[in-house]
């Protein structure tokens, strides 16, 4: 039970990563408050892997990109949970397209939700930890993408390695108020951003070989990472990036 009495807020709550996260935090003893965008059927389907697990919950839908989603939700939890302990960005989408024939409006929104929506939700989120005055904790899910390039994410991976910076920033300017800023940098997990690529049987082939652990990640993984940056045993840690990839960036070979 390493988060026995904190409350967590974690945004793209209603499948993949954000799921797996939720329900860890949840089994670690948290309650938590879900943020959730246009999948009523996948917030429902976490608010039932949460139901047996006996803790308080709350889901408030809201676009991440849009400023005033932040302060509704940061405000929903605490008027619900009494506070906030840790908030997890994880909100984020990852359209393939060719950089040549990307589309304004898929790069402004990729913009919007990756990278405006984890500095809305994390601003308001410290904000509450500062008037609080008990430090805590801001996780914010980047990606591997933040390290390396893609032919298909050149829209995507500037996004991912702005969250990172946007980490090292807060950890500087939050370390005084005891909050701690961090980041994990999944590899290739297997969720619905990137079904259909790994649907191509020579493309998952080739995905696996690469990985030196031999198997594609799973959100569990991350969630498991999560928890550690959130719990006591991780309270000399900030202003870090943790890699989530089964040794996938290190394999040169």
């Amino acid at each position: 039970m390493l988060l026995e009495g904190k409350r967590v807020l974690i945004t793209g709550a209603s499948r993949g990563i954000g799921r797996a996260i939720a329900v860890e935090c949840a089994r670690q003893g948290a309650d938590v408050a879900l943020n959730w965008f246009k999948d009523r059927a996948g917030i429902d389907a976490t608010l039932a892997e949460l139901e047996p697990l006996g803790r308080r919950v709350v889901e408030v839908e809201g676009d991440v990109a849009l400023a005033e989603s932040a302060e509704r939700f940061v405000a929903r939890a605490v008027a619900t949970l009494g506070g906030v302990d840790v908030f997890v960005s994880n909100a984020g989408v990852c359209p393939f397209h060719a950089f040549l024939e990307t589309p304004p409006e898929v790069f402004e929104r990729t913009m919007a939700v990756n990278l405006h929506g984890a500095y809305y939700m994390t601003q308001s989120a410290a904000r509450q930890m500062r008037a609080q005055g008990r430090g805590g904790a801001l996780i914010a899910i980047s990606s591997i993408s933040a390290l390396v390039g893609g032919g298909l994410q050149a829209h995507y991976t500037p996004t991912k390695a702005g969250v990172h910076s946007l980490m090292q920033s807060c950890a500087i300017a939050l370390g005084p108020h005891g909050i701690r800023c961090n980041s994990v940098m999944p590899g290739t997990i297997e969720t619905d951003i990137n079904r259909e690529d790994l649907a191509d049987p020579a493309k998952r082939a080739y995905m696996e070989r690469r990985i030196p652990l031999g198997r594609l990640g799973e959100p569990r993984d991350v969630a498991g990472c999560v928890v550690f940056l959130a719990s006591d045993l991780a309270r000399y840690v900030t202003g870090a990036a943790v890699l989530v990839d089964g040794g996938l960036f290190v394999n040169l070979q």
